[in-house]
């Protein structure tokens, strides 16, 4: 069960991609879902032996690599945290697989959009599985490569093509960051294997290298490294730019890359290397500082924009902050918790706009919508839970994991914890308010989109709505299934050894032990509250107010707008000067130096030599005699100087 969960994927895909044309649009589809469908009823059975049972294993398939004292082998590595990945990601998966035939149902090219997926889902399961920092970066670079792809999938459109690019160029920024961190594992443990890096990680607490002229505590400059990868990968604050833009994919991807798989594995890496973070505080700052700045950050950029599927892009920007300074201050669990949780409403969310966006026949602008909720009620209901459980109303799923990862920030007891519970309580009112916005002006109100598509207005087909349906249930439910076993009592026999958290520094145990006072407990509520109750007057009581607000406050309109302004400051510092420096060499360098002087040289050399000597073949018969006698006066000339001398 433990392989098969993981390697279902990979035969579906296979079989997609290389005979789909042969085997037809359906059935692709239908092995495609098969795939992910049996490794998520697989991944069940696995959960219960690791996680439940404790049962942890190593599966070894090969030896993947072995020179000298380098040794990284192929391996299965399940524990809980691995277990409780593979499950989230085969099951979101497999609804997101679903709803893609209704949703590509005009496109195409079905089966290479179905084998995309499944290879998308598999890179992410060689992730989470991985026993080694050698394939977790196999892993790292194929849901890099696959999202490349999947953003990418409309190639006829350039905006496609750009966003693909500018995905897979933001994102190997942070590899180089994370490709450093396992250089300076290496360097440290001479293995890449965890199990022997954490058995060793006490054995460098103190360890203290050389960087760049500076002596810097050896653990803290690489977990600073791992985090560079996390920030790229995670689309956290100054990495984050390429997320936004990835909307240009077909919705499907949109819901994978954000619910399950791609954005979650910075998360994932900081849980993992959790026995090397205890002991780097100063990295686990910077994390913290960095995820609740990308809480608020994103959030504030939210609430001004108009596309469907950007807004709730910014959203996932937003909720991965939370996760990471959960991470930060030592709540790995909490962080992990929320990861689960955020996976089942955030793809409702994505899946429920592509709904709206289907039935508005493909429009995505907000302001161009309106009045639709009688005409789509299951989509409206499903639209709703989403928003109930993101924005932590109880008893839906965010309530349980936003929450305890607030109060977590909290407990710590730290500046950078502070800073975080703060900037955590205002990314809440940002975030109720921003997605009441959405519903309020996508669903409620007069239409005012055209009466040509208000007339073909339709509820999504059932092969639609059912995984809406089970994506629904998993954000009610999956927070008051799953606190007691992930942040509750019962985490340190559900986790085992999976998360290492010093008990000095374990935020989750002082909230439970000293309980928050009434007001930090229910702060969170209270903003959610307050911000619905804001949306709700600025958009159903007073919907001329926000006009009046845009030309009161312009400037910070424009500001938000624009996203802060960092696609523009990265365009001048680095973009340009990219070209001018390509430019520079290639005009300069390749053009007027190599091809001059090289093969554009040699070439009009040899043409310039042709055309003189070519000049003195005229067919004269006296002009040939004449060179005769010239050489041969020549020759002897130079005969009788040689032989004299």
């Amino acid at each position: 069960m433990l392989v098969v969960a993981v390697f279902l994927p990979l035969l579906g895909a296979f079989i997609a991609g290389l005979f789909g044309r042969m085997i037809g649009d359906r059935s692709s589809q239908i092995i495609t879902c098969l795939g992910v469908g049996l490794a998520a009823l697989a991944s069940i059975p696995a959960f219960m032996e690791v996680a439940l049972n404790g049962n942890s294993q190593t599966i070894v398939i090969a030896t993947w690599l072995a020179s000298g004292t380098f040794d990284a082998q192929w391996a299965l590595r399940y524990d809980t945290l691995s277990a409780v990945m593979v499950m989230t990601v085969t099951s979101v998966s497999t609804l997101i697989h679903i709803y893609s035939i209704g949703y590509m149902s005009d496109d195409d090219s079905k089966p290479r959009f179905m084998a995309y997926l499944s290879m998308f889902t598999f890179a992410m399961l060689m992730l989470v599985t991985a026993d080694n920092l050698v394939q977790l970066f196999f892993g790292w670079e194929g849901v890099g490569v696959f999202s490349y792809l999947l953003i990418g999938f409309w190639f006829k459109k350039s905006a496609a093509n750009a966003a693909a690019i500018k995905a897979f160029v933001v994102n190997r920024v942070g590899d180089f960051g994370f490709l450093l961190g396992i250089f300076a594992i290496y360097f440290l443990f001479d293995s890449v294997t965890f199990e022997v890096i954490f058995d060793a990680a006490a054995n460098h607490a103190d360890t203290e290298v050389n960087f760049f002229g500076l002596h810097v505590h050896a653990l803290t400059i690489t977990c600073l490294l791992l985090f560079v990868g996390a920030m790229g990968k995670s689309a956290q604050l100054f990495l984050h730019t390429w997320l936004p833009d990835a909307m240009e994919g077909p919705t499907p991807v949109s819901a994978l890359i954000h619910a399950a798989t791609m954005v979650t594995a910075g998360v994932f890496l900081v849980a993992r290397m959790s026995p090397l973070f205890e002991y780097a505080p100063t990295a686990l700052a910077v994390v913290t500082f960095i995820g609740a700045s990308t809480a608020f950050f994103a959030a504030t950029i939210g609430c001004v924009q108009n596309d469907i599927k950007r807004i709730i892009a910014y959203s996932t920007c937003s909720q991965l902050g939370y996760m990471f300074f959960a991470c930060g201050v030592s709540a790995y669990q909490a962080g992990i918790f929320h990861l689960v949780t955020h996976a089942w409403f955030k793809a409702l969310l994505f899946l429920g706009a592509g709904s709206v966006i289907h039935a508005m026949s493909e429009e995505q602008d907000i302001r161009k919508m309106g009045g639709i909720w009688r005409l789509i009620p299951f989509t409206f209901a499903v639209m709703i839970i989403g928003n109930l459980a993101l924005t932590g109303i109880p008893p839906l799923s965010g309530y349980y994991s936003k929450d305890m990862v607030i109060e977590a920030a909290h407990a710590a007891h730290t500046w950078v914890g502070n800073y975080a519970f703060a900037m955590g309580i205002a990314a809440a009112l940002l975030t109720s308010f921003y997605s009441w916005r959405l519903t309020f002006l996508t669903f409620f109100g007069s239409p005012r989109a055209d009466k040509q598509i208000m007339d073909h207005v339709h509820e999504s087909p059932k092969i639609m709505t059912i995984p809406l349906a089970g994506l629904a249930l998993g954000a009610m439910f999956a927070g008051m299934i799953g606190y007691n076993i992930f942040v509750g009592e019962g985490r340190q026999e559900f986790w085992g050894n999976a998360i290492t958290v010093f008990a000095s520094q374990d935020s989750i145990a002082n909230v439970l032990e000293f309980h928050p006072e009434f007001y930090i407990k229910y702060l969170p509520l209270f903003v959610s509250l307050l911000g619905l109750g804001i949306a709700y007057f600025m958009y159903i009581r007073r919907p001329e107010l926000p006009a009046r607000l845009v030309t009161v406050f312009p400037g910070v309109y424009r500001f938000l707008l624009n996203k802060w302004y960092f696609d523009e400051l990265y365009n001048y510092i680095f973009v340009k000067n990219a070209f001018r420096c390509g430019q520079l060499f290639w005009k300069g360098g390749d053009t007027r130096i190599i091809d001059g002087y090289g093969p554009d040289g040699i070439s009009a050399l040899t043409i310039r030599a042709a055309k003189r000597i070519s000049a003195v073949q005229t067919g004269y018969l006296y002009h040939y005699a004449f060179a005769m006698i010239v050489g041969i006066a020549a020759f002897v000339t130079w005969s009788i100087v040689g032989g004299s001398s």
